[in-house]
């Protein structure tokens, strides 16, 4: 469930920081009744920033493959990767 906290509790710092730390869903922070901030912790920022990277990527993948209707096989494509890998070392 998500908090939702005044403005005014952000005077402590510590409590909220707790607070994000504690949770996985980020603090919703009011001014004046209205929503104006979310607060999160790094550590849930850094995954959620990395979550959106994967779903760009997949949906930029979706998106080649019904573009060109080409699907390489998997086997192929790692024993090239090895190959690449292996002249770098």
């Amino acid at each position: 469930m998500p908090q939702i906290r005044p403005i005014s509790e952000l005077r402590n710092t510590n409590e909220i920081s707790a607070l994000c730390h504690s949770s996985t869903e980020p603090v919703f922070i009011t001014k004046n009744g209205y929503g104006d901030l979310v607060v999160m912790s790094m550590e849930n920022y850094e995954r959620q920033q990395t979550m959106l990277e994967l779903y760009k990527k997949l949906g930029e993948a979706e998106t080649n493959l019904s573009n060109s209707g080409k699907l390489l096989d998997g086997s192929d494509v790692f024993r090239g990767v090895e190959r690449k890998i292996c002249q770098i070392t």
